[in-house]
């Protein structure tokens, strides 16, 4: 088979790979033609590629589209796994008062920025004026219930499958559980119901390569994200090639299992 990747890095090591830098996509529209597939491509060129050419690529256009930012997310989890995704709302700026909030949602609440990652715009807001600020630097508002954790689980979902799953440990004292902000690992214990709940929602979603953020609240578990350029850190540790399961996955038949010891396919 023949590759195209946009993102080399991504693609180490996967045979038949050509590069090509993705703001050079329309000078070359015939090496992307003789491709089978077509590896990361950044947001703007998918609909391009995928619509237009009638490329196969990878991730998914489903995964590109639902993961593209928190909102997208979470209305398809609210509308197909509304049980699994915490208390929250979206809406326009305009015209909201910070005392509406407060009062359906009291302190604190966790305000969100609808496109970042690695803890970045994420924030706990304990007071109104902390409110105020957030409304007011922010045309589209995501406000969701603060679940009582001090960890969560990233459960990293690739082809068909769960390929590992780890808990991030925020620091002593620290709001964030992302390894970027200073959070630790722990590869122990981890819930097979949160293996089976990622594999059903990603199969049900056409997901195929995305970092799930699991929180784990008594017995019920709340999906509070995911993110399809996930950081490979976690993986790294435990000694996890993402580029064999993609390789493996789009070079196999479609019923194609990872041969994964530790996370079994779920039927």
């Amino acid at each position: 088979m023949k590759f195209v990747t946009f993102n080399p890095f991504r693609t180490l090591g996967i045979p038949n790979m050509i590069y090509i830098k993705p703001e050079n996509m329309f000078r070359e529209v015939e090496r992307i033609k003789e491709a089978d597939y077509l590896l990361f491509p950044e947001y703007w060129q998918v609909n391009a590629l995928a619509y237009g050419l009638k490329k196969d690529i990878f991730p998914s256009i489903s995964t590109y589209h639902l993961g593209h930012n928190k909102v997208e997310t979470t209305r398809v989890l609210q509308c197909t796994f509304p049980g699994n995704v915490p208390y929250t709302k979206i809406m326009n700026s305009f015209g909201v008062r910070a005392a509406d909030i407060d009062e359906e949602f009291g302190y604190p609440l966790v305000a969100k920025e609808i496109k970042n990652s690695m803890g970045r715009g994420v924030f706990l807001v304990e007071n109104k004026e902390q409110l105020q600020t957030y409304i007011e630097n922010n045309e589209v508002l995501y406000i969701q219930e603060k679940l009582p954790i001090d960890r969560d689980l990233r459960v990293v979902f690739v082809g068909d499958s769960v390929i590992c799953a780890y808990w991030r440990i925020a620091p002593d004292g620290g709001f964030h559980n992302n390894i970027a902000k200073g959070a630790s690992y722990d590869f122990n214990n981890i819930p097979y119901e949160a293996i089976r709940l990622v594999e059903n929602v990603a199969r049900s979603l056409k997901i195929n390569h995305a970092g799930f953020d699991v929180a784990v609240v008594n017995d019920r578990l709340y999906i509070i994200e995911f993110n399809v350029m996930f950081g490979n850190e976690g993986l790294r540790k435990m000694g996890i090639q993402v580029e064999k399961y993609i390789y493996e996955y789009l070079t196999s038949s479609p019923n194609f299992t990872p041969n994964n010891p530790i996370f079994p396919r779920v039927s």
